[in-house]
């Protein structure tokens, strides 16, 4: 390992280039916590150059650079970056916006020191000139805006090119556009030099140029680590953060799969890693007080899908490596991105819900119930040879499975360890639907059994519901399938589109007291209903009234009072009497779940039985029970 400390100018004069390998992160140095600190670095080494004092050069901290060998007399000499990318692509920035202010100050003499630290000289030599002229070759998420960026002669040459993100009098939009960076730093700085050398209150334009280009390319300093042969450019690369930007645990994965990629890295990152640097996967999900991006919710499902075996999320990148390590025709980068992309497409599909394919069905239907404990075994059936019907059968049985504990009140407290049994029962024995659902059938205890009909259904008809056991977004869930169950061939549409705006109304309202008096006609005050409720505990004594008080209050959070209303009927009648809500529902509704209502001409305790039975008829059938 070498270790010197270099102006700027020293470390990009010589005919090299330094490449950010494909394992690292995009460009991420921004103005606000970045830019201004180094502008102000600058502007001071500038400063005292102009006022004839001695300039100290200014440590900006340290890069890691790998040198590859070079084959053939062809080509510059290349360096990976390890650790410094951000530094080093701003320096680029920096210099460019250098190049376009002293073109503004006509100090153009100074033009050839700027331009001999852009771009490598004797394009007739190298093997690739696109690539090679470059000192700095970005990683593929940012090639695009660095090439456009970089290559601008000028700012008018950067507004024609980078239209969308200036107004029309030619500066940069600062709201409602979010820029490439390469182009917001090049600006950036730039405005900051031209203001600085048309400072008119010391020296003239020409002296100011060149004390700013004396300070960028004299007065900064970096010390380069270079690597030898024998100093492991994996183990440097994770013992160092990201400088400002987050390290995940995907980036080191990453990094540890093309560590190994050797010449096919191109192609490995454009067909099999590329799709997992889309926005999808990047975006937060949060699983109880752990908050992490989908990628590498996703990466540890994988591993549990294909070894059976849990691994925590918060040592993610340990358990990655383990994996691999342990197992047979995966060390190579080819076999590992072949994996991850054979689980890819059906997670993407299980968490979108989006598809014709089983898994996605099984996601929009289970989105609701807390499920993640099930996404390991839902991909290992997807990537499984088991016909449609046979993977239909095994998503069926565990949303019943969900369902039915969720109506019965059940703790899914138990489900990591549940779902990882099945698991690793189907990885070991032949999978097929039959087996699941017999294995699913012989779980006991609380913490685990699934409920049969006899439970379901005395749940169903007698349970807290709503507010109770199932929270809205759940209980929409369930009146959605109970719709589609019941529409018929003939339903105008058979499938409804989405409900998840409609409002959840009790029929016979919470707040029941002003229009629903009881059967014999007698009203009831709400500090009557009050009295009466612990009168529920006791043995013997209780009154008729209050025995018809608390058998009503029973009745209005079970699911045969409840329904989906549009919240403009919800909310002007709620609590209004049985025929106004029944008119109202001639008026505006079209579900199947209010047709029956509307030709109620009463709606009691009674009624809400008889509801809930013809609603638990669709249930069984959609969410069938153990054998």
């Amino acid at each position: 390992m070498d270790s010197r400390t270099f102006t700027i100018q020293q470390i990009f004069q010589d005919r090299r280039q330094y490449r950010v390998p494909f394992y690292q992160r995009p460009y991420v140095w921004n103005r606000d916590d970045q830019w201004g600190r180094l502008w102000e670095d600058i502007r001071d080494k500038a400063d005292t150059r102009l006022q004839g004092g001695k300039a100290f050069p200014h440590f900006m901290g340290a890069v890691v650079l790998e040198p590859q060998k070079k084959v053939g007399l062809l080509g510059v000499e290349r360096h990976h970056i390890i650790d410094g990318q951000q530094r080093l692509t701003t320096l680029q920035y920096v210099l460019t916006a250098l190049i376009h202010a002293l073109r503004s100050a006509k100090s153009e003499k100074l033009l050839p020191l700027i331009e001999a630290c852009l771009t490598n000289a004797n394009p007739e030599t190298m093997e690739d000139v696109a690539v090679e002229r470059f000192k700095l070759w970005p990683t593929f998420r940012d090639r695009k805006q660095y090439e456009q960026a970089m290559t601008a002669g000028s700012l008018d040459d950067l507004r024609l090119r980078f239209p969308a993100s200036f107004t029309q009098t030619g500066s940069l939009r600062k709201i409602g556009v979010t820029h490439p960076p390469a182009l917001e730093a090049i600006v950036f700085f730039h405005d900051q030099m031209v203001e600085w050398v048309n400072d008119s209150t010391e020296g003239d334009s020409a002296t100011r140029s060149m004390a700013l280009a004396s300070a960028v390319l004299t007065d900064l300093s970096i010390v380069c680590i270079s690597l030898g042969d024998e100093d492991d450019a994996q183990v440097i690369f994770e013992t160092l953060n990201g400088h400002g930007a987050e390290l995940h645990a995907t980036d080191l994965i990453r990094n540890f799969i093309f560590m190994r990629a050797g010449t096919d890295a191109d192609d490995l990152y454009n067909n099999l890693w590329s799709q997992f640097e889309a926005p999808l996967w990047s975006e937060a999900q949060s699983r109880g007080r752990l908050n992490r991006p989908r990628l590498e919710w996703f990466v540890q499902t994988a591993v549990q899908a294909q070894t059976g075996d849990e691994i925590d999320v918060g040592r993610l990148y340990a358990g990655y490596r383990r994996f691999v390590d342990g197992t047979t025709g995966l060390h190579g980068a080819s076999a590992q991105l072949a994996m991850l992309n054979r689980y890819g497409e059906h997670y993407k599909s299980l968490v979108t819900g989006t598809g014709a394919a089983p898994i996605a069905a099984f996601g929009r239907s289970v989105a609701v119930w807390d499920a993640s404990p099930t996404h390991a075994l839902a991909l290992r059936v997807a990537a499984s040879a088991l016909p449609q019907a046979e993977q239909e059968e095994i998503y069926r049985c565990i949303e019943s499975y969900l369902v039915r504990r969720a109506v019965c009140g059940l703790s899914r407290k138990n489900y990591n360890k549940v779902f990882a049994q099945q698991l690793r029962r189907l990885i070991e024995a032949d999978l097929n639907a039959a087996s699941f659902r017999k294995a699913l059938t012989a779980l006991t205890g609380e913490a685990s059994r699934w409920p049969g009909d006899e439970e379901f259904r005395r749940q169903w008809l007698d349970g807290s519901v709503y507010p109770g056991r199932l929270d809205a977004p759940k209980l929409r869930t369930v009146f959605h399938r109970l719709e589609t169950e019941i529409r018929t061939e003939k339903t105008e549409e058979p499938i409804p589109l989405a409900l998840d705006s409609l409002d959840i109304d009790h029929i016979l309202p919470q707040s029941w007291y002003t229009y629903w008096p009881l059967a014999d006609g007698t009203k009831v005050s709400s500090d009557e209903a009050l009295v009466a409720a612990p009168m529920r505990y006791m043995t013997e004594g209780v009154d008729a009234k209050s025995q018809s008080i608390l058998k009503r209050q029973d009745a209005v959070p079970r699911i045969g009072n409840l329904t989906l209303v549009h919240y403009g009927v919800n909310r002007a009648l709620q609590n209004h009497a049985f025929d106004a809500k029944r008119k109202a529902l001639f008026e505006h509704s079209n579900l199947q779940l209010n047709r029956g209502l509307m030709q109620l001409a009463a709606w009691d305790e009674a009624a809400i039985e008889v509801r809930g039975e013809a609603l638990l008829k669709a249930a069984l059938r959609i969410w069938p029970g153990p054998v």
